[in-house]
């Protein structure tokens, strides 16, 4: 008789990794506007499109020092634990902080081709590229459907899935 192979945690349904992501750019508003503030106090910076494209390389330093510190201890944002989502290998395994970066880099993927499409349409109303931009969204998070076990395409890319981080059992009183 065979053992049998140790169960795989649940992936998350859609909606409550969608949930997660938006209270995640709700915290990462918090994070990045005392990032911007510190670069522009260090920078002397006095007029908002004064050294932008230094601001820009900053902000995404920034946001990879989060992700990749987080994703790498513990597997979990603030969200994520808010959530009950845990970032793992497809082994089972803790994020190194490599992998953490390579996924960082590859979930832009959930704007590029959108930003792309605006870019290459001459697109500057904010309407129109409010709309783009939620709708590559939209098809990106629908993509998660064609993967056999749900997951988003940077996942899948990168060997990594998200999954169910079950409540710590509680201790009776």
């Amino acid at each position: 008789m065979t053992p049998a192979a140790p169960l795989q945690p649940a992936t998350p349904a859609l909606a409550r990794r969608l949930a997660a992501m938006l209270y995640e750019g709700v915290l990462l508003f918090g994070v990045l506007m005392v990032a911007g503030w510190l670069y522009s106090s260090l920078t002397q910076q006095r007029h908002a499109l004064q050294g932008k494209t230094g601001l820009q390389l900053f902000l995404f330093v920034v946001l990879a020092v989060y992700f990749v510190w987080f994703w790498s201890h513990g597997g979990q944002t603030v969200a994520m634990k808010t959530w009950r989502v845990r970032l793992l290998t497809v082994d089972g395994q803790p994020l190194s902080q490599a992998r953490a970066l390579l996924r960082y880099l590859l979930c832009w993927l959930w704007f590029v081709p959108s930003l792309l499409a605006v870019w290459l349409a001459g697109l500057h109303d904010g309407v129109s590229i409010a709309a783009i931009t939620l709708a590559g969204w939209l098809v990106y998070a629908a993509l998660s459907r064609l993967h056999p076990d749900r997951q988003f395409l940077h996942d899948a890319l990168c060997r990594t899935r998200l999954v169910d981080a079950a409540l710590p059992a509680r201790v009776p009183a």
